[in-house]
């Protein structure tokens, strides 16, 4: 429900808040501006005092004012000419005719009413009230993909839009807040939805003498110039009639002849608020405020820009689901817990089905579930497992929401995962352990799909039938990825002599075949997945990128498995041999941004995202690198070209170990142990750890590492929360 308040009407809206937001932030220059141009008023200025200077130059002033902008104006009507001048408030002459910019007023009008009149200024209105929306949900999103409120700090990790979006809107959105407040408070106010400020001072009549000079009117000789809002003349033609000044402490009504202060209307509590809301949301005698103010608007287009993109994306990536029943009118509830969107294919499989079979079935992701969904006759929850068991990224606050809300109904979990991995279906396992302890009755015992099996799919949908009272047949054939050609173009072979054939593989972009011209490869940073297809198969294989597009080749490393379908195809692979591949973007695998230390350790293939984030180091960023091998004559990938980073400073240092050599072997776990007190100085300094290779290495380096940090008052889970410590392990 957040998301959908946050996602939608926040593209919907995008072109009009930009409009509100770039003009906002346009004028939030003004009163600096103004500051810079207006006179000081030196202290101990009366009103008086510039009155009188005024006055002996124009003896038919009607009022002197104020502005918001600082400046000091007069209203004259010397019979032979009129008009308004700013003065300089020390020796009140002339400093030229007050006027408003052409571009000023346009830009003005174009902020408040987009030049359509009331309509306009209505429809402003709606887009304050949807941009304090919008700040408040994107906040609360925020909080919840980072850890809770507590967390609001901590880096960002995504796709360069997400930390985008993410990273302006925290900065911004206390401006945000603001000014949407206060401009909604000034368009109810324009629409009269605000009670009209009542008091003023009474009326009075004056005494009737012959007026004294101003100058000498105790009243006004009183009142600082500083407090000036405006002060009205008498009618000359009127004896009767009185000075009116205004300040922000309220009205006065002055005998003109006599000095003394007639009547007294002090301001308020309603004029005052109405005051405070003008000057925070103009900056108009606050310059420094404005200035803020118009830096969070300017933030607005980019927001925009990059939450667009992110919906483009989810809504790209969630495949489309025909007649989906609301969730209130839904027998059956289908809820999806997915990282890499394979997940919604089966959801949409058994959508289809059981609406064939005559169900009325509302499909939505975990993160959403409400009381509608726990309200149908049955739950059905089919869900991924993300890396060491946790939850994929649609499902990531399921389990607390769920905790939070009513209804028991009767359940079925399958889970999706990959028995190779010892948290297989971790997550699932999870997810049914909550609803039992819910009192969720179970419409089937937990099913584990491995490998995204369609049989092992089919045959659940036979047992769930079974229980439904109907046949179910769910026939689900995998939407093939989208995928680009790619060419060999060369290859260096490590580790033959130990056993354990490792390859560094370079492709290239096919050129076009008419020009001659070199192709594109797709977007992709070091860290990234390449997902790769062998021939005769449907199901990829990931490996993790060591290059990134700049470098003009996408790099991996593939070590060759036994009975492996996927890197035998790759280690058999030619020169100019061509495989079918896609990019899956990897944004929590990457360092830190900034210049604090970063700790690389790797095993085996692993190197190759640690070797790709050395070679873009060119800003000569502390990075330290231990790796481990088998044989250093053998299997030292990379050797090389690290020795150059070292030279270049791309590489501050590097600690290898290898397992089989004769002068007694190693493993990286040893190195790290060897080297505790720099490790702990590094992570004083702030310095982040990323660990790629394979799983026993991974679980090896963490028990090397937790004695490590201890002293340091710290533990890995604490670093992992705060991304300090980042694992991307196979």
């Amino acid at each position: 429900m957040l998301r959908r308040l946050h996602g939608l009407p926040g593209v919907v809206l995008a072109l009009g808040l930009t409009v509100v937001a770039v003009t906002g932030a346009v004028l939030s220059l003004q009163p600096a501006l103004d500051r810079a141009a207006a006179p000081t008023v030196p202290a101990g200025t009366s009103v008086a005092g510039l009155a009188a200077q005024v006055a002996a130059r124009h003896p038919g002033i009607s009022a002197i004012r104020q502005r918001p902008d600082g400046s000091i104006t007069v209203a004259f009507d010397d019979g032979d000419a009129r008009g308004v001048e700013r003065v300089d408030p020390a020796t009140g002459t002339g400093l030229g005719p007050y006027q408003v910019s052409e571009a000023t007023r346009f830009i003005t009008t174009l902020h408040r009413s987009f030049l359509a009149g009331d309509a306009g200024r209505a429809a402003a209105g709606l887009g304050a009230l949807a941009m304090l929306a919008l700040s408040v949900s994107g906040t609360l999103l925020l909080a919840r993909r980072l850890g809770g409120a507590g967390a609001l700090l901590r880096p960002i990790r995504g796709t360069p839009a997400q930390r985008w979006h993410g990273e302006l809107g925290r900065l911004a959105v206390a401006g945000l807040v603001l000014s949407s407040l206060t401009g909604l408070w000034m368009s109810a106010g324009t629409f009269g939805l605000i009670p009209e400020a009542q008091g003023g001072t009474a009326a009075v009549t004056a005494s009737g003498d012959t007026p004294a000079p101003v100058g000498t009117l105790a009243a006004l000789r009183s009142a600082p110039l500083a407090e000036l809002r405006e002060l009205s003349f008498p009618d000359p033609a009127d004896p009767t009639d009185v000075f009116t000044l205004r300040t922000a402490a309220g009205e006065a009504r002055i005998d003109a002849a006599t000095g003394a202060a007639l009547a007294f209307a002090p301001a308020t509590g309603l004029e005052q608020i109405n005051d405070l809301v003008r000057t925070l949301h103009t900056g108009r005698g606050a310059w420094l405020l404005g200035l803020l103010l118009g830096l969070a608007s300017a933030a607005v287009p980019v927001l925009g820009a990059t939450g667009i993109i992110l919906w483009a994306r989810r809504r790209a990536a969630r495949p489309r689901v025909a007649a989906n029943a609301p969730a209130r009118g839904a027998d059956t509830v289908i809820l999806v817990g997915s990282e890499g969107n394979s997940t919604w294919g089966f959801a949409g499989t058994l959508h289809a089905a059981l609406t064939a079979a005559g169900h009325r079935v509302h499909i939505a992701a975990m993160n959403d579930v409400g009381t509608a969904h726990l309200a149908a006759d049955r739950l059905l929850i089919l869900t991924a497992t993300y890396g060491e068991g946790d939850a994929p990224a649609s499902a990531k606050s399921f389990l607390s929401r769920l905790a939070r809300l009513p209804g028991r109904p009767p359940v079925a979990v399958l889970g999706f995962g990959d028995r190779n991995f010892p948290h297989f279906c971790r997550f699932a396992q999870e997810v049914s352990e909550a609803l039992e302890a819910k009192g969720c009755p179970r419409l089937l015992p937990m099913k584990r799909v491995d490998r995204r099996s369609a049989q092992e799919f089919a045959q659940w949908g036979q047992d769930l039938g079974a229980v439904l009272g109907h046949d179910l047949t769910l026939s689900h054939v995998a939407e093939p990825p989208k995928t680009v050609p790619l060419m060999l173009a060369g290859r260096e072979l490590y580790g033959e002599a130990v056993g354990t054939p490792v390859a560094i593989l370079r492709f290239e972009a096919p050129r076009d075949p008419r020009t001659g011209a070199p192709g594109r490869l797709p977007s992709f940073e070091a860290g990234d997945l390449a997902g790769i297809v062998p021939p005769g198969d449907t199901m990829p294989r990931f490996y993790s990128l060591a290059s990134s597009t700049r470098d003009g080749v996408l790099e991996i490393c593939v070590r060759l498995r036994e009975g492996g379908l996927c890197s035998t195809f790759l280690h058999a692979l030619a020169p100019g041999g061509a495989i079918n591949a896609f990019i899956r973007e990897n944004p929590a695998f990457r360092p830190t941004e900034g210049r604090t230390p970063l700790i690389l350790i790797g095993a085996g293939a692993g190197i190759g995202p640690l070797a790709g984030f050395v070679r873009a180091n060119a800003a000569g960023r502390p990075m330290h690198l231990y790796w481990g091998g088998r044989s250093a004559a053998s299997d030292f990938l990379y050797e090389h070209e690290l020795a150059q980073h070292l030279a270049e400073r791309r590489l501050t240092s590097l600690k290898t170990a290898f397992s089989r050599d004769v002068e007694g072997g190693a493993y990286v776990q040893d190195r790290i142990a060897a080297d505790a007190p720099r490790l702990r100085e590094l992570l004083k300094q702030g310095a982040q750890i990323l660990v790629c290779g394979g799983r026993d290495m991974a679980e090896a380096v963490t028990r090397a590492l937790e004695p490590v940090v201890r002293p340091l008052g710290l533990d890995l889970a604490t670093l992992k929360s705060c991304g300090r410590y980042v694992e991307d392990v196979y």
